[in-house]
């Protein structure tokens, strides 16, 4: 691989938190080009955190977007969306950013220190739960649902908060992920995400799956405004909204770290 002597600048974002040490961090890094896919997956693998977001000035308007876990490339990807308009907006004086990917066009507004994702709904399908799913969660949920990722629903928010999932079953699964939820105590619902396939074994907070989490929960619950928490040992608040066809997805975010990736010809 040649590269010259390239130096691309890399910030580390904690997302959808307020707080150092809590939410989902996450890595953005700035491309004046768009580097061969091989580079991309390198650098997130080095990077070794759930997502790291590369971003362009898009040819046409706003940004282009990608996201890469430590193994693959993912389609759509909520806190690492957060953390890449967290950096863009500390030097753009302007309340909307547009991005363009591979679920579609894509925007996160600011709103004083909040900032809303506006991403596409993710219907899931009823389905019956397969045998490697109930045996790793160690119980048969309520109710399953698959899309991308298998949403295994269950009553009570302790549920949530005391699983321990065999990770090793998960793997064998059809599916990116496999989240699971249920009605909050505190809030209107809360969730945990996991994707040992993809090199996370617990995401600390998936907003990606709130696309799916919040029309589910607002049609339950017969409302559009939602609060929710992600039940990771990090932690996640999130701020939902249903509106037609979108879903708007709030959090705060803060910076833990910047500095510069060198790439070198070896």
């Amino acid at each position: 691989m040649k590269w010259g002597n390239m130096k691309i600048p890399i910030f580390q974002v904690d997302a959808f938190s307020s707080k150092l040490f809590q939410g989902n961090p996450a890595a953005v890094c700035p491309l004046q080009r768009w580097l061969p896919d091989e580079t991309l997956k390198k650098i997130a693998r080095e990077n070794n955190l759930s997502e790291t977001a590369f971003y362009t000035k898009s040819s046409s308007s706003g940004y282009d977007i990608r996201w890469f876990t430590p193994v693959h490339e993912v389609d759509l990807c909520g806190h690492a969306t957060l953390a890449t308009a967290f950096v863009i907006f500390q030097s753009d004086p302007a309340s909307l950013i547009h991005f363009n990917s591979a679920s579609g066009p894509l925007s996160v507004e600011r709103k004083n220190n909040w900032l809303f994702l506006d991403f596409p709904i993710r219907e899931a399908a009823p389905c019956n739960p397969p045998e490697d799913l109930i045996r790793g969660l160690g119980f048969e949920p309520k109710e399953c649902f698959l899309n991308r990722d298998y949403y295994a629903v269950f009553d009570s928010e302790s549920v949530i908060r005391n699983l321990q999932p065999n990770l090793s079953l998960f793997r064998r699964l059809d599916a990116l992920g496999v989240c699971v939820t249920a009605p909050g105590s505190a809030v209107d619902f809360v969730s945990r995400f996991f994707a040992p396939k993809e090199g996370i074994p617990e995401d600390p907070v998936t907003g990606s799956a709130h696309s799916t989490l919040v029309p589910f929960w607002s049609k339950r619950m017969g409302k559009k405004k939602l609060n929710a928490l992600q039940l990771s040992d990090r932690g996640g608040e999130l701020e939902c909204f249903l509106a037609n066809e979108r879903v708007k997805i709030g959090g705060r975010a803060v910076l833990y770290m910047k500095g510069d990736i060198y790439l070198q010809d070896q």
